[in-house]
């Protein structure tokens, strides 16, 4: 159960990321409507192109740190849990082997213990709800991540005049089916070149 000093603590910070985005989208409008107006000192050059970009650019970024924010509350979580379970397996362990043991045959029983202890520990863990919830959001959230900075670099690509990975695959497609009527195109010929060479 949170404290209230921590909701708290957590309303504060979501107040102050709202009124970062709130902003930033209000200087990104500014940019781009400057930008837009053929006045503008970036109206010309590569520039140009990139201060018309800004917009999407910022936009990605704030949707990517509040993503970033997500995945590191999960990232958190998932080690608090990893870290609580490890701490659980070896009180248990302490409890029931409390002295070191001096010769083989009891270190290799207390290492049996060990082994039990952590195995069943960390089982229970990775089999509960609570640990496959926090782990599902924990892969979302990286895989929304991934999407932002993708978007981002395709946004960079572009404004670079470099060719992005949406239309590389459309040419290793458009490659991919020449090569398939090419091959049919000479399939055809060796057809009826062999036709042509039996008529006669």
């Amino acid at each position: 159960m949170e404290s209230k000093a921590e909701t708290q603590k957590k309303i504060d910070f979501k107040d102050a990321a709202d009124y970062f985005k709130h902003l930033s989208l209000f200087w990104t409008d500014m940019a781009y409507l400057i930008s837009s107006k053929p006045v503008a000192l970036t109206s010309a050059g590569p520039m140009r192109k990139f201060t018309m970009q800004t917009k999407n650019l910022v936009n990605e970024m704030i949707e990517a740190n509040e993503d970033l924010l997500e995945f590191n509350t999960r990232l958190t979580e998932y080690y608090k849990q990893l870290s609580d379970t490890w701490m659980e397996a070896q009180k248990r362990f302490n409890s029931k082997v409390p002295e070191i043991p001096n010769d083989v045959e009891h270190i290799e029983s207390s290492k049996r213990v060990w082994i039990d202890l952590f195995e069943n520990s960390f089982t229970q863990l990775f089999d509960s709800e609570q640990f496959g919830e926090n782990f599902g959001k924990l892969i979302s959230s990286e895989l929304e991540l991934s999407k932002h900075w993708n978007n981002m670099l395709a946004v960079l690509l572009e404004t670079a005049n470099v060719p992005t990975k949406n239309d590389l695959n459309e040419v290793y497609q458009e490659l991919h089916s020449l090569r398939k009527r090419v091959g049919k195109l000479e399939k055809n010929e060796k057809k009826l070149g062999e036709s042509t060479h039996n008529g006669k």
